[in-house]
């Protein structure tokens, strides 16, 4: 039966995980939501690991822009397909592993998605923070802001859906103002001279706004499985979030130059322009649909687990949690090294799952077989290899900066003479590897099905 247009302007999130999802957002509902997530605080910050990447000197500014735009599509290109994958099964991003891995072992990235969503969030209070602080000259206590934060952001990841069309209506415009007016104000100062630029860094600049993208992978077909097609999904969470993220990237990169790279000035750098105050507010509460995102994804992901609780009560349970442990938390100084971390992980996921959706068990799902994501999904192990061997790669190519784990991947480069120079891509290799091997598990596949149908 189809819905009338005010049955999708009312349709909500299903409580639990057997209920079939509405498909009423739309691709305006979706690009404008994907473009909200595009635009944060933390790309204003985040573009300084791009500008000056680690064991780097500092990129020029063209290589800075291009190597955000790169990173971006490329990141966007990569949720958009994992979104594509949500659309045609109308299950959340968790419960989609079950096809890929088995019910089982769909746990393993379910556990992996729960911790980083968690750091997400609370990283994103923190932000949020930092922000009214940077406001009020730090005249209101840390501890209040947490609390008035997270509680806004609970509430809405207990309606998700009506969320996202609010923000359609009303605040991706606010938020395009500001953006705008931000950029005409900060062009509008001439950039210093800066001396010592090296194109050096510029695939490790990629690997890091790609990483920032990359981590809504595991999220995206938790609001891709509610699109009305396959259009409003992949097409229109790639140009929202392309657009909108390269553009944030863009200011904070020029905020950047302006301050001497100096990441704690640059939210001076926007409070200093006339009226900046007002527009600089709107970014800040704005920042909560990205917090909202983190905990209502927590909660969607925690259902592969216990797919017959209401979603409400693990989003609630999830704000709380990350609330309290924001209250601890002032700063992430290991910011770039978590931002690494990520895309070692997700980035090799995301092949292994498109390629085997699109051309290997999953490519019927549509005609009602293909991937299994019942509760009694069988396990399939050998699509952990490419996975593995993936996340293998991206260490390979760049092991971070933890102490102690980049060290013992230095001696696993030395042991096998792995040396990548200056124009490795960690991404692009682990994904191009994990997609690799993900195809030759499906060819094997695909000719010992055919040999058994002729047996």
């Amino acid at each position: 039966m189809t819905m009338t247009s005010g049955e999708r302007s009312a349709a909500e999130a299903p409580l639990t995980l057997t209920t079939q999802p509405p498909r009423s957002l739309s691709f305006g509902d979706q690009t404008a939501f994907w473009a909200n997530l595009g635009v944060t605080l933390i790309g204003f910050t985040a573009a300084l690991y791009v500008l000056h990447p680690t064991g780097h000197p500092q990129l020029p500014l063209l290589g800075a822009l291009l190597a955000t735009a790169a990173g971006t599509v490329i990141g966007a290109a990569m949720v958009a397909a994992a979104g594509a994958v949500g659309e045609r099964t109308g299950a959340p991003a968790m419960a989609n592993f079950r096809g890929l891995f088995g019910t089982r072992l769909s746990y393993l990235p379910t556990v992996a998605n729960i911790v980083q969503c968690v750091g997400w969030g609370v990283y994103e209070l923190t932000v949020i923070a930092g922000g009214v602080q940077a406001l009020t000259h730090h005249r209101l206590p840390h501890a209040p802001v947490i609390v008035a934060a997270g509680v806004l952001c609970t509430v809405m990841a207990i309606w998700p859906l009506r969320i996202l069309r609010l923000l359609r209506k009303y605040v991706t415009v606010a938020v395009a103002v500001a953006m705008l007016y931000f950029t005409v104000r900060l062009l509008h100062r001439p950039l210093p001279a800066v001396p010592d630029t090296s194109w050096s860094g510029f695939f490790p600049a990629v690997d890091t706004a790609l990483a920032v993208a990359v981590s809504f992978v595991p999220l995206a077909a938790d609001y891709t499985r509610h699109a009305r097609s396959a259009r409003a999904a992949s097409g229109a969470t790639l140009l929202g979030f392309s657009v909108a993220q390269t553009w944030c990237y863009l200011l904070g990169i020029v905020a950047l130059i302006q301050v001497g790279g100096d990441g704690d000035r640059i939210f001076d750098t926007f409070l200093g322009v006339g009226a900046g105050w007002l527009f600089f507010a709107v970014l800040v509460l704005r920042e909560s649909d990205q917090s909202f995102a983190n905990v209502y994804s927590t909660a969607m992901s925690i259902q592969n687990l216990l797919p017959r609780v209401d979603r409400r009560i693990l989003a609630a349970a999830v704000g709380v949690l990350a609330t309290a442990l924001a209250l601890g938390v002032h700063d992430f100084t290991g910011f770039a090294n978590f931002l690494l971390l990520i895309g070692s992980v997700f980035v090799p996921l995301a092949a292994v799952l498109v390629v085997d959706f699109f051309l290997g068990r999953g490519r019927a799902a549509g005609a009602g077989h293909g991937w299994d994501l019942s509760e009694r999904a069988p396990a399939r192990p050998v699509m952990l290899v490419p996975w593995l061997l993936g996340f293998v790669v991206y260490q390979l190519c760049n092991p971070g900066s933890v102490d102690g784990w980049a060290r013992w991947w230095g001696h696993a480069q030395d042991a096998l003479g792995v040396h990548p120079g200056w124009w490795s891509s960690a991404s692009l290799l682990s994904f191009l590897t994990a997609a690799l091997i993900t195809g030759i598990i499906v060819l094997f596949e695909r000719r010992r099905g055919r040999a058994a149908a002729v047996a």
